[in-house]
């Protein structure tokens, strides 16, 4: 400021005047020196409002201060320049500082609506974290999912800021209810699972027992069905905590096993006799229908007696050879029989080579009978006790048919 008379004077007795456009007025006064010094003096603290206001509207303008603190420090600067101790062109300023409060006012109208808006979405995000941890309190069963999301949803919660107090302690309220719930209701659940487990692996215990009392049995068939059974009823079971049921398995696994281990090795040692059997019925059922009935009938019968014994003796064979062979040879004895009665028709009574020799097998199937008694083998008893009952019935038969 070169021309310091343009905007102010200083009088004879050194009181300073400002000049501005509703006419001079005092602000202050100068006794030290010459009066331009008091104008300068003066003139200098006009320069230090506009350093101000010049940093105020470059703060403004970069965004770089708050556009609320910078109306405020506009409408004082404002203000303060009605009576300020100051030497300028303060209309100017007046007008300059005016301009500057519209564009603060502006600013700080959408600073204001940034921040509402801010605040509008960090609320609305609260409350949509809320109600997610109010549905998962109430719905959830997933409850490792939901708890790590509950965690989550609490670390989010702390990075949003601006909700005014009131609005946020009323979220956080629900959402630590919602929370509580949430760890109560998973607590119930898992008290009531180990309840379930606990009651899950007595049943199981109970089985096991039941299925290791059976694993020693050798009534095969039966107790293949009962084992069946057990395991019907353990798949229907609950089950119990990981490590007993896992053991509780290994002991009722290992029970069936030994059993049907023991069932498969006697069925394979029974099969294989069988299959010997069949060979041997085979064998013999073969030699059978080799005899020449027609031409030597009684030879042919005397022969085929010698095989029946032998036939009986050899034992079972499979279930589904058994029916043929039995069919087979009955015919080849039944053709023999017709044989027989035809010749014997022809014959006397005492005569009768086919009485006798009835008479002789009825006598050699007594002595098998006191054989297999001697023997003490009750399974050779009943098949000799069933051959002589037979060839005793056939020989009555003969002898009230002659």
């Amino acid at each position: 400021m070169s021309d310091w008379t343009a905007f102010g004077r200083v009088d004879a007795d050194g009181t300073v005047y400002v000049k501005t456009a509703d006419g001079e007025r005092v602000v202050g006064s100068w006794q030290a020196g010459a009066p331009e010094e008091g104008l300068a003096h003066f003139a200098r603290r006009f320069d230090d409002l506009v350093t101000e206001v010049n940093l105020t509207e470059a703060r403004l303008n970069s965004g770089a201060a708050d556009a609320g603190h910078s109306l405020t420090t506009i409408r004082r600067i404002r203000a303060s320049l009605a009576e300020a101790h100051v030497v300028g062109d303060i209309d100017a300023l007046a007008a300059r500082l005016d301009r500057l409060a519209t564009v603060a006012e502006e600013k700080a109208g959408e600073a204001k609506a940034a921040r509402d808006a801010a605040r509008g979405e960090a609320l609305a995000r609260k409350q949509a974290l809320v109600e997610e941890a109010e549905k998962l309190a109430a719905e959830s069963t997933g409850w490792k999912t939901a708890g790590d999301r509950l965690k989550e949803i609490l670390d989010e919660w702390k990075t949003i800021r601006g909700v005014d107090k009131k609005a946020d302690g009323e979220l956080w309220k629900r959402f630590a209810a919602a929370r509580d719930g949430f760890t109560r209701r998973r607590g119930a659940h898992f008290a009531s699972l180990d309840a379930q487990r606990k009651q899950a692996q007595t049943v199981k215990e109970e089985l096991v027992a039941e299925a290791e009392k059976l694993k020693d049995s050798t009534d095969w068939a039966a107790t293949a069905n009962q084992l069946k059974e057990l395991m019907n009823q353990w798949k229907a079971a609950p089950r119990a905590s990981k490590e007993a049921e896992q053991k509780l398995w290994e002991r009722f696994r290992g029970a069936q096993d030994e059993f049907f281990t023991r069932r498969s090795e006697v069925f394979s040692a029974r099969d294989n006799e069988q299959r010997g059997n069949l060979e041997r019925k085979q064998a013999l059922l073969a030699e059978a229908e080799a005899l020449d009935v027609d031409g030597d009938p009684k030879g042919a019968q005397a022969k085929l007696r010698e095989i029946q014994a032998q036939w009986h003796e050899a034992g079972r064979v499979p279930r589904e050879a058994a029916a043929g062979l039995e069919r087979r040879l009955r015919a080849i004895d039944e053709k023999v029989r017709e044989v027989m009665d035809s010749a014997w028709r022809r014959t006397t009574k005492e005569d009768n080579p086919l009485l006798a020799q009835m008479r002789a097998q009825v006598a050699e199937a007594e002595e098998r009978l006191a054989r297999a008694q001697a023997a003490g083998d009750a399974r050779r008893v009943k098949e000799a006790e069933q051959a002589l009952a037979s060839k005793r019935q056939f020989l009555q038969l003969a002898e009230q048919a002659g």
